[in-house]
This record gives C-alpha cells, structure tokens and sequence, in this order.
C-alpha cells in the first residue's frame, strides 16, 4: 500500500474524454470507507425499531443498551454524518481539479454527476424505502457546494460555525413555536376538560397541537401503528416510509442544506490545507487528537448526561420544554461533533502514517472506494431483515443486538470489496453513475 496514492493505468474515452481512473488518494478513501462503516451504526436503530428513543432503557445504567447508546452518542452520533459530508466536499475538488488544471470545464459533467445522485436518492428514499437517504440531499447540496470550490479555505472554513449559530437559533425560534403552541393547547385544554365550549380560535389551537404531536412526538399507539406498517407488505411499508421520506427532501429540505453545504464547504478547505493528504506533520495530526477529543469528549459527556435526565422520554422534553424557553445545551452539539471527527480523521491518518493494520486500511480503502454500492447494500440487507416483506424482525430485537449485525456486515464488506476490485475497476454502482454522467458505457472489466 503506498503512503498517499494509487496509482491505475489511465484508460481515456475520447470522445468525453474521462479517466476511468484517476490518481487516488488512498487515504480519503478510507476515510470515506470509515464514515460509511461507522454511518451504519446510526442508520440501524431506523431500520430495525420503533421510537426507540422512548425505551425504558434510555435511563437505566444496568442495561446493556444504555451503555451500547452512550457509547453510540459520544463517538459516533453526528460525527459519522459530519465526515461523510466532509469527504463528499473534498471529492468535489477531486472530480474537478484535473480537468480545470487541462483547461476543460466541470461545470456541465458535475452537475450531470449531481443530477444522476439526486436520482438515485429519489430510487433509494422511494423503491428502496429507505427513510434516511441522504443521497438525495447530496446530490441538491453538492450543486451548491461547487459553487464555492474556488474560495480561500479561511473563508470555507467559518461556515461551520456560522451554520452553527444560524442552525441553534433557527433551531431555537421552531422550539419556541413549539413550545408556545403547548402551552396554548395546556390552557385550551383545562377548559376542556371542565366542560367549558370551545371557540373556533381554540378548538383551532387543538388541532394545531394534534398535527405537532403526529408528526413530532408519536405517542405509544400510533408508535404501535407504525410498528404494524412496518411489519406488513411492502405496500403498508411504503405507506408509512414514502410521505415521510417526500416532507424529508421536499417539505423539509431548506432546513437541512445548510449543515451539509457547512461540512462539505469544511471538507474542500481541509482538502486544500492538505489535512485530508497527509501533508501534516505528525506532530500536527497529534495536536488535533489531543484537542479534538479533549474539547469534544468532556462536551458531549455532558450533554448526553444532561439529556439522559431531563429528555428520557417525551413526556419529560414536553415538561423541560415548557419550563425552559430556550435550550442552551443544544448549542453544545455541533463544536463538541466537528472537534471529534476532527480527533477521529487525525488518529486514522496517524495510524496509516505509522503503518499499522495494514489489512485493515485496505479493506477500509476499498469500502470507501466502493461507498455508494456499500451504501445501498445496507438498505438491501437492513430492508430484507427487518421489514415486513423480508424477514419481518422489525422492533423484534434489542438494541444492542442489532449491532451483532452491524459487524456482520462491516466484516462482509471489509472482506468482499477488496476481491471485488482486483477484478473490477468500480463497484456495480459507482460504474452505473459513471457510465449515466459521460454518457457513455465505460471500461468495467480490470485488464
């Protein structure tokens, strides 16, 4: 394995003229390989489970899936997402820089690319049902985050914290809303339950907080509807998975651009300061390790304790949101996330800088490499074990049990992607994406 790149024979189509491999950087691909293992252990809770986040268990210290939970929320929750959005940025940089170097513009091939990934999302979030697609998002905010590719890194950087403070107060105002929509419906209901008649501004009122709750705040019996859903044909999946998934990508979709415009914008500047090509020092890697889950780790320890007692369940956050107007805690989330996928990316550079787990780095490189065929192969697996049209073990297991398949299919991945590319030159997808951008069928078969 060599230190920074890998180098394939160039085969070039001449009439688009792309290279069916370009040199890549080893590294970033198994970072990407890292972030698309790790997003699985995020993702399977919402495949496999009710509102889980209501469980019993969320306080209970001598259960087994408290600790799995924590241990989940410290290392990985929002970190894994963050990184992945990350590498996404620097891959645009990657796509682009060699042949805005020969003097050929991008523009229309990356946008191509992002109109073929918005697509796909569309399939994945819809036929696949998957409810947390995020290919979809990418391929919308990867057509912004190019627009910005050319700026100083300084500049690409402040979007973090910018989008941080923008998210925590946007974030704060709907809470608000929230929060002053119950307290309405409180009062409206005290008459209501006196036998008082209600006018039409507050018979109004309870519709309004009748709609929030369904949407926001499933109680026990329609968490049990949509268990039965899940557990039924695909039809009744998709009746449950599609109207979600479309407020997601539609309804939804300007709240959700900013954060990943953010980090891909973080992942472009990290790119070109060379943090994401092992043009760091040791010293320096080592320096973020130590800041990174210095800062971090004692942020989100307390954060996670603190919502462990006030939120345990939805009765407790509407009591906490009704004696507390704003939440200053949440603005924890975002600095304590990017310190640590900052501290994670650092100590997997020092790890392949050092030369260890050799075999594991390349099976982590070819998992990366073959991300987007990985990705759906966990919706395939997840779908068939847990909805009703496959195996039907929908809300059947513990928490913790899921993750003995989340080893699983880390183990089949990190084993069958490298044999699948010493005889391919893509994954099954990523050569599908290919071939829909340039137009033209492409070299799949390696020589």
């Amino acid at each position: 394995m060599s230190l920074q790149t890998t180098t394939e024979t160039e085969l070039v189509d001449q009439s688009a003229k792309p290279s069916v491999l370009i040199d890549r950087i080893d590294i970033i691909d198994i970072i990407r390989g890292v972030a698309l293992l790790g997003i699985l252990i995020l993702n399977i809770p919402y495949f496999a489970m009710a509102e889980y986040f209501d469980e019993a268990w969320v306080q209970d210290t001598s259960n087994t899936n408290f600790w799995v939970n924590a241990v989940n929320t410290v290392f990985f929750e929002g970190k894994m997402r963050a990184l992945f959005s990350m590498v996404f940025g620097a891959g645009i940089i990657l796509f682009t820089s060699n042949k805005e170097k020969a003097g050929k513009s991008a523009t229309w091939l990356f946008y191509k690319r992002m109109i073929w990934l918005t697509i796909f999302g569309l399939i994945h979030a819809h036929i696949l049902l998957w409810i947390g697609d995020i290919l979809y998002f990418y391929g919308v905010i990867g057509m912004l985050a190019f627009l910005f590719r050319k700026m100083k890194p300084k500049y690409l950087a402040l979007g973090v914290p910018i989008v941080a403070i923008i998210g925590f107060v946007a974030n704060t105002l709907f809470m608000q809303n929230i929060r002053g929509t119950y307290l309405e419906y409180k009062e409206v209901k005290t008459l209501q339950d006196q036998g008082i008649a209600l006018s039409p501004t507050q018979d109004s009122i309870v519709m309004e907080w009748t709609e929030i709750q369904k949407e926001f705040i499933p109680n026990k019996e329609e968490a049990a509807e949509h268990t039965a859903l899940m557990k039924g044909s695909y039809p009744e999946v998709a009746s449950y998975i599609r109207p979600k998934s479309w407020d997601g990508q539609f309804k939804y979709l300007i709240f959700s651009i900013w954060d990943m415009l953010a980090l891909m914008m973080l992942g472009i500047a990290l790119y070109k300061w060379g943090f994401l090509t092992l043009k760091w020092t040791k010293a320096q890697y080592k320096k973020t390790v130590l800041i990174g889950y210095g800062i971090g780790l004692p942020l989100v320890i307390f954060a996670f304790v603190y919502n462990t007692i006030h939120f345990p369940n939805v009765e407790s956050g509407l009591k906490h949101i009704e004696e507390h107007a704003v939440n200053w805690v949440s603005l924890i989330y975002d600095f304590q996330r990017i310190a640590i996928m900052m501290a994670h990316v650092a100590l997997v550079m020092l790890i392949y800088q050092a030369g260890y787990l050799t075999r594991l780095m390349n099976g982590l490189r070819a998992v990366g490499q073959m991300a987007f065929t990985n990705y759906i192969m966990h919706t395939v697996i997840c779908s068939l074990v847990f909805f009703g049209y496959g195996l039907n073990q929908y809300a059947e297991w513990e928490y913790y049990q899921l993750y003995y398949l989340v080893i699983g299919i880390w183990i089949f991945q990190l084993i069958v992607s490298p044999i699948w590319l010493k005889y391919f030159l893509f994954g099954p997808l990523e050569w599908l994406w290919r071939c829909l951008t340039y137009s033209r069928i492409q070299p799949f078969v390696r020589k």
